[in-house]
């Protein structure tokens, strides 16, 4: 499983790259700049063919890709030299207008926008399923009672509907983790539906410094109704089935499925269950089964499931692009709570990390089904490809956007920026990706090890 995770993550990271590398190849062509070569995968080329004035290669590790255009290097070879301005060959990526250069470079991460924009738009137009929880709560105090949390400062209760924050409509339970998680530190008003009636309470989500996102300290409230048991699993072989509802665990009530948390916390050999089924009251032992993953019981609880309609194909682009926006305008502010005391070895992915979770979700939606498995897998690569654009648009030597910004001066200043300026910027930039990758990279040990 763990190679078909990596396996996956990998084909998932290198089609981000490509297209990301298909913007820069369309716009050099578009604004006069010569492509050499357009690579699908790196190292040696195994295929390569010429067409026109473009070598298309395909490289021995078929992941991602790279556009080659020509002159990149004149300021290399300038600096190297010793001259004070760039000699610029005709159809060279210095030979054309800044502006050429920054359509260029914009491109890229254009194409990584547009890239989440159309495959979210595939997706909504389709259609899809959904598994999620109610718009119930259960009080994260109510199961660890020696803990705190915004949502009791805020005076919610278990068993509380939250049907509007801010005044936007929830109607899952995702719809809560969502809202909470983007708005860390910061007031939120919830309209709260208790025993029929409607009131308006106020919440202030904690920042969670591992994640950061925002949180309040409360679980979904799923009825304790089992809506599947695992085939020769611990649930079936103690006579458990479908439909059956547990009242009481080890004599202690269970008004809803995570009230188990804290009972197998305490790694029971044996679960004395009481269950309801039909208008017959029974008992049962159930003999958990304990791994290094966590505690199978094997059972699951019921949710709400329900298919989102198929849109038309204007409309599903109109959605595409909402959730597109909506992912980036999330993204951008995520960028700041880095600096609130956010642990960056947790909260900042670097690839081993994303290939491993890009993976993970493309295997855990396969496990239920061929198209759960592709729309999972659809949904974090826009989630990539969307951090892949904010990040290369960063001002920031070697970047995209600081390409950019340098192509800026270059137009503010009237002329062409020293070539001993650009190597120095440049260097800078390979010392900060590469203290970068570093960094990640040991935040992405740290994460396996304790996955």
């Amino acid at each position: 499983m763990l190679i078909l995770k990596i396996i996956l993550g990998l084909i998932g990271l290198g089609i981000v790259v490509l297209v990301h590398e298909l913007g820069h190849f369309l716009a050099a062509r578009l604004v006069g700049i010569d492509v050499e070569a357009f690579s699908i995968g790196w190292g040696k080329p195994i295929f390569k063919k010429k067409i026109g004035a473009v070598e298309y290669r395909i490289g021995i590790f078929p992941l991602g890709g790279y556009c080659k255009m020509r002159g990149e290097n004149e300021f290399q070879e300038a600096f190297d030299a010793n001259r004070n301005h760039i000699e610029p060959t005709p159809g060279s990526f210095f030979g054309v207008k800044p502006w050429r250069r920054i359509v260029t470079a914009f491109a890229g991460p254009f194409f990584n926008l547009l890239f989440a924009g159309i495959a979210l738009s595939v997706i909504w137009g389709v259609g899809f399923e959904v598994n999620t929880m109610e718009n119930r709560i259960v009080l994260a105090s109510d199961l660890n009672p020696a803990e705190h949390y915004p949502a009791d400062d805020a005076g919610l209760k278990s068993g509380d509907r939250i049907i509007e924050i801010n005044g936007a409509s929830i109607a899952t339970f995702g719809d809560i983790q969502e809202s909470i998680a983007i708005h860390p530190q910061q007031d939120l008003r919830l309209m709260v539906e208790r025993d029929g009636a409607a009131r308006e309470l106020t919440v202030t989500p904690s920042l969670d410094k591992e994640t950061g996102a925002g949180k309040i300290g409360v679980y979904y409230w799923a009825e304790p109704v089992i809506s599947e048991t695992e085939k020769d699993g611990a649930a079936e072989r103690a006579g458990l089935r479908s439909g059956d509802r547990l009242l009481k665990i080890n004599d202690k009530d269970v008004k809803y499925s995570i009230a188990l948390i804290p009972i197998l916390q305490e790694k029971p050999k044996i679960l004395s269950i009481e269950f309801e089924r039909g208008h017959e009251t029974l008992r049962t032992d159930l003999a958990p089964l304990y791994t290094d993953s966590g505690v199978d019981i094997g059972m699951r609880f019921q949710s709400l499931q329900y298919r989102t309609p198929r849109l038309s194909p204007f409309a599903a682009l109109v959605k595409g692009g909402q959730e597109m926006w909506k992912t980036l305008a999330v993204s951008v502010k995520s960028l700041a709570l880095l600096f609130k005391g956010v642990d960056l070895t947790k909260a900042v992915s670097g690839p081993v990390r994303i290939t491993y979770m890009l993976g993970d979700a493309a295997t855990a939606g396969f496990t239920e089904s061929f198209g759960d498995g592709v729309r999972n897998m659809a949904n974090f690569l826009c989630l990539i490809s969307v951090a892949l654009c904010i990040m290369n648009l960063l001002p920031l030597p070697i970047l995209d956007g600081g390409l950019i910004l340098l192509f800026l001066v270059e137009i503010v200043k009237g002329g062409p920026v020293h070539p001993k300026a650009i190597a120095v910027f440049q260097t800078i930039g390979v010392v900060l990706i590469c203290g970068l990758m570093l960094f990640t990279v040991f935040g992405d040990v740290l994460y396996l090890i304790r996955s």
